[in-house]
């Protein structure tokens, strides 16, 4: 009886610390609500399987608890339990993965007109590259890495003369406009994750990965590497600054292109 009962409670204390727990109560920042909606899915169906499974385990041991004078009856085989077992099983992994697949049919179908930026990543910081005026992205390449080109621009593509580069700072959006993140390591394997919107992918060497999505609220996010790349992967951050077009737009004036940091590099080893 008292096996049974601390059954039954695991079974509730499992539902309720599911549903009074604050973790998942997150605020989303983005447009992925249907990623929490899949995730609530799935607790669903599985913490239902789970509950179910444990009482009918406390069912089991209450029921079936030895008496004097009861003999257990040997039945190896069950074609009906079998049959709903199957069913039941392969009916909760369909109603998981189906969601799922539309979730990531979302994830990399990038709407039209979706702006770009580039996210870099190296031991053990984020930076970032924005299209200039001209609103193209220029070549890079890592065969142009160095210490005064540590993003590898190709200094000889005029569409990257005009790029904005950001290192070692904030990347800041506007509020409400959808933008295409292009993912590329200069190093080793990292992963871009920033937990409000519901967004995280791989940077692998040699690729080039994207996720997109909308702002929807104005705040500050963490970046987060997701993917252990050294000894100071605990320390590689950064942060996405979501505000109105106007703040946006000021904080873009100060910024400054691979021309202007190039020729400010150049000035200073004159200057030695």
């Amino acid at each position: 009886m008292a096996t049974a009962l601390i059954l039954v409670l695991v079974a509730l204390g499992s539902v309720l610390f599911h549903i009074l727990s604050p973790w998942w109560w997150t605020p989303i920042a983005s447009n992925w609500r249907y990623i929490d909606d899949t995730i609530n899915l799935t607790f669903w169906i599985t913490g239902g399987a789970f509950t179910a499974i444990v009482l009918f385990m406390a069912y089991c041991v209450f029921r079936f608890r030895h008496q004097p004078g009861r003999r257990a009856v040997y039945d190896p085989e069950n074609k009906k339990l079998e049959w709903w077992l199957t069913i039941s099983t392969a009916g909760g992994v369909g109603a998981m993965l189906a969601p799922g697949l539309f979730v990531w049919n979302q994830f990399v179908t990038v709407p039209p007109g979706a702006a770009e930026v580039e996210v870099i990543g190296q031991q053990w910081q984020w930076s970032f590259r924005l299209p200039g005026e001209d609103g193209r992205l220029g070549m890079s390449d890592t065969r142009y890495v160095s210490p005064d080109n540590p993003l590898g621009l190709n200094p000889h593509d005029r569409d990257a003369q005009d790029d904005i580069v950001i290192e070692v700072d904030d990347l800041h959006l506007p509020l409400g406009k959808s933008v295409k993140v292009l993912l590329r390591s200069i190093d080793v394997v990292h992963s871009f994750y920033v937990p409000e919107f519901r967004t995280k992918m791989d940077l692998v060497p040699g690729m080039v990965s994207y996720v997109w999505f909308t702002p929807t609220r104005t705040g500050t996010f963490e970046i987060l590497c997701a993917e252990l790349c050294g000894a100071a992967h605990f320390n590689m951050r950064g942060k996405i600054v979501v505000e109105e077009e106007g703040d946006y737009q000021a904080w873009l004036q100060k910024q400054k292109t691979f021309s202007q940091l190039s020729a400010r590099t150049k000035q200073a080893k004159g200057a030695q």
